[in-house]
């Protein structure tokens, strides 16, 4: 008779560790490793490359928002929708997927599929995808060539990359932007 690894094998011991990088022969108490033509592994197998630090140095921003370490972050993913809400105190907004809110935050990032349809008054707005509503950018508005934005803007400085679109009742708000000139373009 001979001894077979159970179907989907056992759960490890540790709940903090429940993913080995290196799975060994020892990592497993009271396992039996190589019985039943399970792949063994061995000792002096070159050890797995060391991940990325968690407080790796983010990409900086066009639009010149500052990154603020230890920041409330809200990622709607791709396939999300989010619906009917109201955001606070979030100081970065990503949206990947479909966003129906109203928010005011500090950053605002709409990714190529992202879709944001609502209400906003941000600092720093960077458009990929698509913004439809009312859009207050306090300090900046960068449109990339994949981005549109339409429908009621105030905006204190705004840079359009070639192919973007800025559609509906555009408005320079000269109160918050202070001395500095409204609207650049970036080529392509």
């Amino acid at each position: 008779m001979s001894l077979q690894p159970p179907f989907f094998g056992k759960r490890p011991a540790d709940p903090v560790n429940t993913r080995p990088t290196h799975p060994t022969a020892s990592s497993q108490p009271g396992s039996a490793a190589g019985v039943g033509g399970a792949p063994s592994g061995h000792a002096s197998a070159a050890p797995a490359p060391a991940a990325a630090p968690a407080t790796a140095q983010p990409v900086a921003l066009v639009s010149g928002a500052p990154v603020k370490e230890g920041g409330s972050k809200l990622t709607v993913g791709p396939n999300i929708k989010l619906k009917g809400v109201e955001i606070t105190d979030c100081d970065t907004l990503v949206v990947e997927g479909t966003v129906e809110a109203t928010m005011d935050s500090r950053v605002m990032h709409i990714t190529e599929l992202g879709a944001f349809k609502g209400s906003a008054d941000i600092d720093f707005a960077e458009i990929h995808g698509e913004f439809n509503g009312d859009l207050t950018v306090r300090e900046k508005l960068v449109i990339y060539s994949t981005g549109r934005v339409s429908g009621k803007i105030r905006y204190g400085k705004v840079v359009i990359q070639e192919g973007g679109q800025l559609m509906g009742d555009i408005q320079f708000d000269t109160a918050k932007a202070g001395k500095s000139m409204g609207a650049s373009i970036l080529p392509a």
